[in-house]
């Protein structure tokens, strides 16, 4: 099988590994990549957004399966058009992505499948936006309602920073969702869909805010872990019968089926599982760390998502190991990025035992040397026996690796090492 991966990011380094260690997979190419992605696989200069120019390469490449990364492509239509061209594609339809583009549909179509989730109100001016903060109170939660590459959301006690931000969205053309604030841990699951069955990857946990602590503003993701060891028995399931399942019924039930990765954002609150919001696409930074203990071969199954035969294939395996993601983040990040800076040590910290470095916002200067060029750098993966073993692989590899003014937090999957995190249920 031949796959071409579309997107340049640290989830697409990712998803290029996986489907090199696939056995069924025999040949890997991505469009447009980045440094690291180009050290392993060849790498194509095509506009990810242009689903013509996306079909004119895969039908030169003779690419048995698209895989498509980012959310804007699949907004864009990128997969309409190469399933249109009769080429086998892993991802949404534009239409299904509105599940992602569009966070007031997506609470539509929670509210027809009858998921649990946080009130919400939809505003579309000042007016619509301070009754609603005002009718849920503090924390208050305000999120974009169209693609924000994951930093379209604010969650702050602060009325006025609220209500900026909702006036910048309304300046941008858009309109605002406005939130219950949920409590508890957070969890993302991954579920592989072709439209009509449903198959669960591993759960993980990211770390959004930019310092340690959470502290700081929301960024794309600043490293993961899977396992969750401190989940209850049966969440898994729960989440695939009480979320995925009616998602996915309700998706198929309005004639725009959803065959690709529903990414399922939830928190465990006081009263149970709680849908914070839906994406269209395997996460990232959680991405890096689910596929490094996947053992499933990675091409088979996205293949069989994309012919919708996803009910035929063998239940999932997994290596016993836990992977802790660590990012690596640009000076200024998430604010004014600083790229063009020579990154050092990549080498030296993919040499260790354990370790792997997955690139995102990396590119080759005029001397050849790994440049940063975006916020979010690269992360480092550590595999271990437990997540202490794991933590301390990952903060091996990246200890190893020099960028001027780089960032990334010492705090991944520390509280859940030492057995820090807890869920509340109403009663206790």
């Amino acid at each position: 099988m031949k796959v071409l991966v579309i997107g340049p990011g640290g989830r697409e380094h990712a998803l290029v590994r996986s489907l090199l260690d696939d056995p069924f997979v025999t040949e890997v190419h991505a469009a447009p990549g980045n440094a690291g992605i180009a050290r392993d696989v060849p790498v194509h200069a095509v506009n990810a957004q242009d689903p013509a120019a996306v079909v004119a390469l895969a039908r030169e490449l003779g690419s048995s399966l698209v895989v498509v990364g980012p959310e804007a492509p699949l907004a864009a239509g990128v997969v309409d058009a190469l399933q249109e061209a009769g080429i086998p594609a892993f991802g949404p339809t534009r239409a299904a992505a509105q599940l992602e583009a569009s966070k007031a549909f997506a609470k539509e179509i929670m509210a027809v499948a009858e998921v649990p989730t946080a009130m919400a109100r939809v505003a579309t001016n000042s007016t619509e936006a301070a009754d609603a903060l005002d009718a849920f109170g503090a924390p208050y939660v305000v999120k974009d309602d169209g693609l924000a590459a994951g930093k379209g959301v604010v969650v702050t006690d602060d009325r006025e920073a609220a209500l900026a931000h909702a006036q910048e969205c309304f300046g941008a053309g858009g309109s605002v969702v406005i939130e219950e604030f949920l409590d508890g841990p957070e969890v993302s699951l991954f579920v592989i869909s072709d439209g009509y069955h449903a198959v669960p990857l591993a759960p993980a946990q990211d770390f959004k805010r930019i310092f340690d602590g959470d502290e700081g503003p929301n960024t794309g993701g600043m490293g993961a872990y899977s396992p969750l060891e401190w989940l209850p028995a049966g969440f898994v399931d729960d989440v695939m019968e009480r979320v995925a399942r009616p998602t996915i019924t309700a998706m198929a039930d309005r004639g725009t089926p959803f065959a690709g990765v529903l990414y399922c954002g939830l928190a465990l609150t006081r009263r149970g599982i709680r849908v914070i919001e839906f994406n269209a696409r395997f996460g990232d930074p959680e991405t890096q760390a689910v596929l490094a203990r996947l053992k499933t071969p990675l091409g088979s199954l996205l293949l069989a998502a994309a012919n919708g035969t996803l009910d035929t294939i063998e239940p999932l395996t997994w290596r016993s190991k836990t992977a802790v993601g660590v990012v690596l983040a640009s000076a200024r990040y998430p604010d004014a990025p600083v790229t063009g800076d020579v990154i050092t040590g990549l080498d030296a910290a993919a040499e260790l035992d354990g370790v792997s470095v997955l690139h995102a916002g990396t590119a080759l200067d005029d001397d050849g040397a790994t440049v940063s060029a975006g916020g979010r750098v690269l992360a480092v993966v550590g595999l271990g026996r437990d997540l202490a073993g794991a933590r301390e692989r990952a903060y091996a590899g990246i200890g190893k690796i020099a960028l001027e003014g780089g960032q990334y937090r010492t705090d991944i999957a520390l509280r859940a090492a030492q057995g820090g995190v807890t869920i509340e249920q109403e009663g206790n």
